[in-house]
């Protein structure tokens, strides 16, 4: 009987609750038509090894264990240092301002000696600028950032990258036009709820039963 009640409710003011899901539908009909307006941006990713000069290390001949370790130990450095602002900065400086760095996400990893990043921004071609500005960047900048270095940059050899690529869109922007049309249809729920109980009339019986006053007769609507 309360489930009758309820839908009673919204079923007597049904044009309230489409007039919103109405609107919300023309606004979000753009996204329904063209998909492609609805984007996650691009993103790329650089797989690089460097090593430390090999004059900076000591060691006895045939003995490459500690060439493998200085490498390794070279690489964890850099990816701490590719999250940080520095880098960021370092690419602005040969991209120049042309890149909004608010923008531009870096993540780095590292796998033993063998280090990633990765990069996401939302223009495909400005980010296949920052991808060769952030090899260069590897190349000949490090040994500003790590004085344990000498003074002498590193060798950096980049294994792999690929140019940007789109991303997938996130969640919330693939559900967008769905969630619009849904906030609509809670918003002309909500005036009908609000309708009802600043309707001054009263036009069912069980209205009447519920103020506590005796039905006598009824009449029929014919």
């Amino acid at each position: 009987m309360e489930l009758r009640s309820i839908l009673s409710i919204f079923l007597a003011r049904w044009w309230l609750v489409v007039i919103p899901m109405i609107i919300a539908a023309i606004f979000a009909a753009p996204d329904f038509l063209n998909r492609t307006a609805v984007s996650g941006g691009f993103s790329a990713q650089i797989s690089y090894t460097a090593f430390q000069n090999m004059e900076a290390i000591p060691r006895e001949t045939g003995d490459y264990q500690d060439l493998w370790l200085s490498s390794e130990l070279v690489v964890n450095a850099f990816t701490d240092w590719v999250r940080s602002s520095s880098f960021k900065a370092e690419i602005t400086r040969v991209v120049g301002d042309t890149v909004d760095i608010n923008l531009l996400n870096i993540q780095a990893d590292n796998a033993r000696s063998v280090g990633q990043i990765f990069l996401s921004y939302p223009d495909g071609a400005t980010l296949n600028r920052v991808i060769e500005a952030a090899i260069s960047v590897l190349e000949t900048t490090s040994a500003n950032y790590f004085p344990q270095l000498g003074g002498a940059a590193p060798a950096v050899r980049v294994l792999n990258f690929n140019e940007a690529a789109a991303s997938a869109p996130s969640l919330p922007n693939r559900f967008a036009p769905f969630l619009k049309v849904g906030l609509g249809l809670l918003a002309g729920l909500g005036l009908a709820t609000l309708a009802y109980y600043l309707d001054p009339f009263v036009r069912r019986r069980s209205e009447l039963e519920e103020l506590g006053l005796p039905v006598l007769a009824t009449l029929s609507k014919r």
